[in-house]
């Protein structure tokens, strides 16, 4: 990837994807290919899955990318398209496969793993067991993603009061699992998202 691009901001990338650039659009898979595949992993629990969504993610991303509108975030517009592949998954009535989730350990603090993030996985783990999944989706993109209350709506389209009301009760319950104060604010949990080794498939290339 050339410096000329690494240099360029999404929207920028996104409008020379618009006008036919592969190299741009593959220096935003490269950008967003962990941050989508941590995101369907810590919702579908499982590598699998998670693996075909994120391919699923980009090549329809390649394929609508004459619709996106560059006055919003390119970020929100990505997850849009992955958070629908994996509801599109749910619903076409496919199994979802579903590996073990490791247990808390006795000796696990949950106060201090939230205010020093420490034990992550445990805690993302735990999230997705007990929380609606849009509850978990609010709280993964705000925490994990670190992203606007505004960016979280369109994700989820949804308003952004009602955005502030997922996340409310995303952290009450988690706190409430986790035996913390019901008045205490939650510090956010922290993840460390695996990447994965994305190969453009042919089939994202336009047909000549």
């Amino acid at each position: 990837m050339t410096s000329e691009f690494k240099s360029l901001s999404d929207v920028e990338l996104a409008r020379q994807t618009q006008a036919g650039s592969l190299v741009a659009f593959e220096e935003l898979v490269y950008r967003y290919e962990g941050r989508i595949y941590g995101f369907l992993f810590r919702s579908c629990g499982n590598t699998t899955d998670a693996r075909e969504l994120t391919q699923d993610t980009f090549i329809r991303a390649f394929q609508a990318i004459a619709h996106f509108d560059a006055r919003y975030s390119f970020a929100a517009w990505l997850f849009t398209i992955a958070r629908r592949k994996l509801i599109d998954r749910v619903r076409s009535g496919l199994r979802m496969r579903v590996e073990p989730v490791p247990e808390l350990a006795d000796s696990f603090d949950p106060s201090d793993a939230l205010a020093k993030h420490e034990d992550a996985e445990n805690l993302w783990a735990l999230a997705r067991q007990r929380l609606p999944s849009t509850q978990f989706h609010a709280l993964w993109l705000r925490y994990a993603e670190d992203m606007s209350v505004a960016e979280i709506a369109q994700v989820l389209s949804r308003a952004k009061t009602h955005v502030k009301v997922l996340l409310f009760r995303a952290r009450t319950a988690l706190g409430s699992e986790l035996g913390a104060p019901a008045s205490g604010r939650l510090s956010p949990p922290s993840a460390q998202l695996p990447r994965i080794a994305y190969h453009a498939s042919p089939a994202i290339h336009p047909t000549t």
